[in-house]
């Protein structure tokens, strides 16, 4: 999967409206109603199935697959390895966000399973998980990345070198999600600088990013769709910050700021840095 890197924001937004496709989604209860939420108010349709007799004929009749390792079950392990084989059968992109893979065996060694036979488009997690998946010790605390492992000028270099080794080792996208999100492609690195502390004291709105990117694959490349998903969730997380009185009404503005921002908006308040490979 080789592409060119966009080294600025592409306008998606639009086009997901205008396309309206269907994003399924298997994810852990606690953050599913936001994440169809929050595909509802870009344009997407979300579908959240995760029965294994009907996850594949589901994923076949999708334009885009999410998989989410919060709250993993049996049933659950299950369904995601049935529905990301027809994604890559069917040529259906698909993302992986690898949450908790530091705090557990089951879920580190079910992620390399799934990348390894399932060929995701993305990979996403934050900086101690995909420290974690890279083989690196991390500082994770449970499923939240550790202060340590967030990037810093003297670590750059090293995490540049480390998730494009990843890239092209795994044929995708890495999105690490942080204070600076980073997007590795083979091609280089885009460093985003949008978002709020608040964000975080929001459960599920990395789970949230993750659902948003695997809509904007449908109409973008791998890197596109990752880095407008970011700026796009980081500017709303902004916006809903400055509106709100605390995590109740954030909540209810960051649900608002992703129906209401344009493309327009979007690719001028991007703050991104275009590193070349």
């Amino acid at each position: 999967m080789t592409e060119r890197m966009t080294k600025t924001v592409l306008p998606l937004k639009e086009q997901l409206i205008k396309k309206q496709p269907l994003v399924h989604c298997i994810t852990n209860p606690i953050s599913i109603n936001d994440c169809a939420n929050g595909l509802l108010a870009v344009g997407a349709r979300p579908i959240m199935a995760e029965h294994p007799a009907e996850v594949a004929g589901i994923t076949a009749s999708a334009k885009a697959l999410m998989i989410n390792l919060g709250n993993i079950t049996d049933v659950r392990m299950s369904s995601m390895l049935i529905a990301g084989t027809q994604a890559h059968q069917d040529e259906i992109p698909c993302l992986i966000d690898l949450v908790g893979v530091t705090c557990s065996e089951l879920r580190m060694n079910y992620a390399i399973r799934f990348v390894n036979n399932c060929h995701p488009y993305v990979i996403k997690g934050n900086f101690s998980e995909i420290l974690a998946f890279c083989g690196r010790s991390s500082h994770a605390a449970g499923i939240d990345a550790g202060e340590e492992d967030q990037l810093c000028e003297n670590n750059l270099e090293d995490r540049i070198r480390l998730f494009h080794d990843l890239a092209v080792r795994t044929d995708a996208v890495i999105l690490i999600t942080g204070r600076t999100d980073m997007i590795v492609s083979r091609e280089g690195v885009l460093l985003c600088d949008n978002g709020t502390p608040v964000l975080s004291r929001l459960t599920g709105t990395g789970c949230m990013l993750g659902a948003l990117t695997a809509a904007f694959l449908t109409v973008g490349t791998p890197a596109e769709a990752s880095a407008y998903a970011v700026c796009l969730m980081g500017i709303a997380g902004e916006q809903a910050a400055a509106l709100s009185h605390g995590m109740g009404s954030f909540h209810t503005e960051l649900i608002n700021r992703l129906d209401l921002l344009t493309d327009h908006e979007v690719c001028s308040l991007a703050k991104l840095i275009f590193l070349p490979q």
